[in-house]
Order: C-alpha cells, then sequence, then structure tokens
C-alpha cells in the first residue's frame, strides 16, 4: 500500500480527485465492473433477508445494517481495494496520518416507507478539531439502482471543511443518482443523509469506508476479523483492517505488529520492537549515538 505520509501534497491530482477535495464528494462512474457488484450482491441477499429493521431514529425503522462483510463476501475484498478509490482516500487523508485503515464496510437495505436520514456529517462520531483534518472518506456503492424515489443519498455540495462550522448549508442537496458498478465518494466532513424510499422498491447499498490510521474506527476491526480470519486476507488487505501499527508503535501486540498473531497466540514472551517513522528512527539514532559516544569519551578519561 502507497504510504500516504510520503505523498507530495503539490502532486497533480485526477479530475476526481479536483472535484472530492472541492465539492467534498465525486461519483465515479463504472469503477467496478457490474458483474463483480451483482456477485457481491448474491453473496449478501441471504443476510439481507436474515437481518431484522434497525431501531432507532437515526439508523431508521425501515432500514436494515449489517457489517463484517469482508467474511460474507469473498468478493468485497475487491471493492474495498479498488485502486482508484484508495488514491482518493490518500489523497484526502495522507496529509493526517501514517496509514489509513479501514472505517467499516456495512450493507445497507432501505425498504417502501422508510424516511429521509437526519443530515449529518460521519466525522462527528470523532471530537477531534474541525475545519482543518479530514478524518474519513465514505464510498457508497450501489447495489441496486440509487433514485430520487427510492431514496438515493442526498449530499449538500461544499458543505466540507470549515463550511461544518456553518449551521445553514449555502447550497440546496443533491440526489446522488447512481447504478450498481458506480462509486459516490464524499469526505467525512461533507452533509449528507439517506433520502426517503417513497417507492415500492427496496434499495440496497454497501458503504465502505477509510479513517486515519490513528483513530479508533466505527467498526471494530479486530473483532469482526479476529486473527483466524485476518489471517487468509492478502497482506494489504489485513493492513488495512488493522493488522499493521501506525507508526510509532499505535497499535501494537505486546510491541509488535499485531499480525504477528497469525501464527497463532505466542507461547513465549515476546520482545517489544521499535515501530518508527523514518524522521524518528534518525532523530533516535543520533540521541543514541550521542550517548555511545559521551559513554566512550567518559571511560577514555
Amino acid at each position: 500500500m502507497i504510504n500516504p505520509a510520503a505523498l507530495d501534497a503539490a502532486a497533480p491530482r485526477s479530475a476526481a480527485g479536483c472535484e472530492l477535495m472541492d465539492r467534498g464528494f465525486t461519483i465515479l462512474r463504472g469503477a467496478a465492473p457490474a458483474s463483480l457488484v451483482a456477485r457481491v450482491t448474491e453473496d449478501l441477499a441471504p443476510r439481507y433477508a436474515a437481518t431484522p429493521f434497525c431501531e432507532g431514529g437515526f439508523y431508521g425503522e425501515r432500514t436494515k445494517r449489517f457489517g463484517r462483510l469482508l467474511i460474507r463476501s469473498a468478493h468485497m475484498a475487491d471493492l474495498v481495494m479498488n485502486s482508484a478509490i484508495l488514491d482518493l482516500a490518500e489523497l484526502a487523508l495522507g496529509n493526517w496520518c501514517e496509514r489509513i485503515q479501514l472505517n467499516l464496510a456495512q450493507a445497507i437495505e432501505l425498504h417502501p416507507g422508510a424516511l429521509a436520514q437526519f443530515p449529518h456529517r460521519d466525522q462527528d462520531m470523532w471530537q477531534g478539531a474541525l475545519g482543518e483534518v479530514e478524518y474519513l472518506v465514505n464510498v457508497m456503492w450501489p447495489l441496486t439502482s440509487f433514485t430520487e424515489a427510492n431514496g438515493a443519498t442526498l449530499i449538500w455540495p461544499h458543505s466540507h471543511g470549515v463550511e461544518a462550522f456553518v449551521e445553514e448549508p449555502k447550497e440546496a442537496p443533491i440526489v446522488t443518482a447512481a447504478e450498481p458498478g458506480d462509486a459516490i465518494v464524499f469526505l467525512g466532513s461533507t452533509l449528507h443523509g439517506a433520502g426517503q424510499n417513497r417507492s415500492a422498491e427496496v434499495r440496497r447499498g454497501i458503504i465502505v469506508s477509510y479513517c486515519l490510521g490513528w483513530l479508533k474506527p466505527y467498526e471494530n476491526q479486530w473483532l469482526a476479523y479476529p486473527p483466524e480470519i485476518a489471517k487468509d486476507f492478502p497482506p494489504d488487505l489485513a493492513a488495512l483492517a488493522g493488522y499493521a501499527q501506525h507508526r510509532p508503535n499505535l497499535g501494537n501486540f505486546e510491541g509488535q505488529c499485531p499480525s504477528v498473531l497469525f501464527g497463532g497466540y505466542p507461547e513465549e514472551p515476546l520482545a517489544a520492537i521499535d515501530a518508527l517513522r523514518p524522521d524518528q528512527a534518525t532523530l533516535l539514532a543520533d540521541h543514541v549515538a550521542g550517548q555511545r559516544r559521551s559513554g566512550e569519551g567518559a571511560l577514555a578519561a
């Protein structure tokens, strides 16, 4: 995976990247093959049928939701690791973390009669500084057609960043009409919400989101994908799901990368191993070398 901290902020942006950072959202048409989305839809169908409706006004009492999608469809990894999407996530988040992580992978089913969702910003999960840092990038993957009638996601353009301080958005919301294979990408600071389903259709979609690697994610990845499951993920996917340290030393197990658990829980004690950024490693090396030189000088005297 590309190290977001190494990205050049002045590097040329794609048209989608420019739109995401300027308007707070972008829609990638045909971001994934419709055939891939169809296979995911087929895999998730039994779980949709078995899942009860949500409780509470925010989640929606005519809405179904469930997570852990990487174990519910073998094809989900292709959506989560979509290179164009990861590029956008790294563009938006790379200035604020050493690596990004998977925040959640959740399926949503909006039934006829579902009310419009309360407009919100997903960054409000965290009580960090607003207006400067982006904490999150969301990607909505439609599994059915998204239309105004069946409750397509509503997004308020230019409502992100410092505009999060503004009580009333300056622009009216747009309906993100989209088809399976399209990807609706928006920032965690962008005001949005599901529309009202006034149709006789069920609207299905998947939300995949990525956040700063030092945040607590919405979905507890280590419980969703414990080591005995994550050990079979491709290395980049396992790292994205939390089996990598965010340097310096954050998210370790006994002072080592949590991927050490892919071989089972160790029977013997482990030695803690530094996991530092290059700049920190350089400062530490100078610090250690200086002390050693001082010690050698004292012995010589």
